[in-house]
């Protein structure tokens, strides 16, 4: 069980570390999106190039690639109680599996090995990853994203405030063992979000923009 779970933290990290908002750019004729605006490889940060289309895509593909290595853990790794003695919430192995692979397919777009482990803020990956894991979790987060992102015209505060939400609706809503992995994927959000809390608190963060430039 170890070795499968080893090999599942594997594979999600290979497939988080493609870097989509990279290649895109790059095949748009925008060249390197990290010479572009905050530097950052995300999806936010190619809405920048003006194209919304390309930012579409990269959301979907960065949310694609840690939910589908969620998802793919789940089907593949045979089903059985780990913790037999606790009845009340049985941690299956395949669910496990699918959060170790989840988890490390966000860790791998936040560290991608490809880019010398300098990547994105992974809040598209880890949407895709809850949403595959705990779909009505995801899109409670999504409501309060959409809220927050249309109230005050600022990316960086509508994910951080959905990500540290995300802990609180899986205490009430998920498994001991969910609300444990979303913790830590929040407090990553967070923690990668440093600048532009900083930002925040000084006024100095750009808001959203739909207008091409």
């Amino acid at each position: 069980m170890l070795t499968i779970l080893i090999l599942c933290a594997l594979g999600g990290y290979l497939a988080g570390s493609i870097p989509f908002g990279l290649v895109l750019c790059y095949l748009a004729g925008y060249g390197d999106i990290r010479k572009i605006g905050s530097g950052n490889i995300g999806a936010t940060n190619v809405l920048r190039t003006g194209n919304k289309w390309l930012a579409l895509l990269t959301v979907l593909l960065d949310a694609f690639k840690a939910g589908i290595a969620a998802y793919i853990a789940y089907k593949i790794v045979p089903a059985f109680p780990i913790n037999g003695d606790n009845t009340n919430f049985p941690l299956m192995s395949n669910d496990l599996a699918s959060l170790i692979a989840g988890t490390c397919g966000i860790l791998g777009h936040n560290f991608p090995i490809w880019l010398k482990f300098k990547g994105g803020k992974g809040v598209a990956s880890s949407f895709g990853f809850i949403l595959m894991t705990q779909p009505l979790v995801a899109l409670i987060a999504f409501f309060i994203w959409l809220v927050m992102a249309f109230a005050f015209r600022y990316s960086s505060l509508a994910a951080l405030t959905a990500a540290a939400a995300v802990p609180v609706i899986a205490f009430f809503m998920c498994p001991p063992v969910y609300a444990v992995f979303y913790t830590a994927i929040a407090v990553l959000v967070i923690v990668r979000h440093h600048a532009n809390i900083k930002r925040l608190l000084k006024g100095e963060e750009s808001k959203i923009s739909f207008k091409k430039k």
